[in-house]
């Protein structure tokens, strides 16, 4: 099916079509994670983000594509604390006429729950678009971002953005829906699914996404605003993918037993219902389902794009090394994964962009139309593990 043949069905579907061509360029960048604990968010640091700058010449546009801030590693205060810098900067360096868009993922969801709430708060919402601005109030706490941010413009859209008639932008965290591989919200989101009902195969909206997810995500940062130095859960899932894994120069005996116990568990889970899940959690494994899971998300929904960009998975692709057939949606639109602006170096390896998880990429959406595909950046240089790590 061609991607025009798309955009007609759709727009019967949603009452929101796609945006005609933006007179602009934007530059697409995602999973900040500003205010991690564990400090491998690089744009916290001066130096990162004038590398991140030097690439905004002759760029209007900003997309931040979901998990900017990281709240649930801690109370919001401190997270906005380490974010402020970067937006301020971002602001004066885009200057008057220049535009941020924040499009929030499941880490900084909160950022865009007030305004959800509020439109139930008067019975039952409209359907949720694939692609909307949300309408900031006074008290949301993304409201100082919109200072922070000046003298450019801030805007906040959910759960997605139209960057071109042809191209569209989500964070992804949808895909945790589907995804094969046994994560903490891959399980917190079948348990759900359980309550509120399955995605439906076709014409599927954002809602059905939302149902499960939403309420993961309001507990996890309640949870964070009440925690301490021990809040969050992004590091334990690193770890525990290290143990499953046989990642590490050691492997302990109770790690072996961990391991050679694990399939017993996901055959276990699967009987309840909250699967599909598969037992094998190699690199492999995780770049292959993440990638299947996001074109099931793409399709589901019936995006009607010719390009899908998403991040979430911190995997950058498709690389040369991938099968092109795997970045592709059954409706025929391309998938492009951002990668991360963060330094894991379990995950990233040594060398600078050897491994698919290394930061500093973006995605540039150049303003030329028609079909000008989007084009992955790296914007970091040769700078290896002793500077990141630092």
């Amino acid at each position: 099916m061609s991607a025009s043949c798309c955009r007609r069905r759709s727009a019967r579907r949603w009452p929101a079509s796609p945006p005609k061509q933006h007179a602009l360029s934007t530059l697409v960048i995602s999973d900040l994670h500003l205010g991690a604990r564990a400090g491998g968010d690089l744009l916290r640091r001066p130096e990162a983000r004038e590398a991140l700058f030097e690439a905004l010449a002759g760029i209007r546009r900003v997309v931040l594509l979901g998990d900017a801030i990281e709240l649930r590693q801690g109370p919001l205060r401190d997270a906005f604390a380490s974010a402020r810098p970067f937006f301020e900067a971002l602001g004066e360096r885009l200057g008057d006429g220049g535009e941020i868009v924040l499009v929030p993922g499941n880490h900084d969801h909160q950022l865009v729950a007030p305004w959800l709430d509020r439109r139930a708060r008067d019975g039952a919402p409209p359907p949720l678009l694939l692609a909307q601005t949300a309408e900031l109030a006074e008290h949301d706490p993304v409201a100082a971002l919109v200072e922070w941010c000046e003298p450019a413009r801030f805007s906040l859209a959910y759960p997605g953005i139209w960057l071109r008639d042809d191209v569209y932008a989500t964070h992804g965290h949808y895909l945790d829906r589907h995804t094969t591989v046994p994560t903490f919200e891959r399980l917190g989101a079948g348990a759900m699914g359980k309550l509120v009902g399955e995605v439906p195969r076709r014409d599927a909206r954002p809602d059905d996404y939302e149902a499960a997810l939403a309420p993961l995500y309001a507990w996890i940062h309640a949870v964070a605003q009440q925690a301490g130095e021990r809040a969050g859960t992004h590091g334990a899932s690193a770890r525990a993918w290290r143990t499953l894994s046989g990642s590490g120069s050691r492997t302990s005996m109770r790690r072996r037993l961990l391991a050679s116990l694990f399939p017993f568990g996901i055959a276990a889970i699967n009987r309840t219902g909250i699967g599909p899940l598969h037992a094998d959690v190699s690199a492999a494994e995780l770049r292959r389902a993440g990638v299947r899971a996001m074109a099931q998300t793409v399709a589901r929904l019936q995006v009607p794009a010719a390009y899908v960009i998403f991040g979430h998975t911190h995997r950058t692709g498709p690389r040369p090394e991938d099968d092109p057939g795997d970045w592709s949606s059954a409706g025929g639109a391309h998938l492009l994964n951002t990668g991360s602006w963060v330094y894991e170096p379990h995950f990233a390896g040594t060398r600078p962009y050897a491994n698919p998880y290394w930061p500093g990429h973006a995605i540039l959406v150049e303003e030329e139309f028609p079909l000008a595909p989007p084009r992955a950046l790296r914007l970091l240089g040769d700078r290896g593990p002793a500077e990141l790590g630092a």
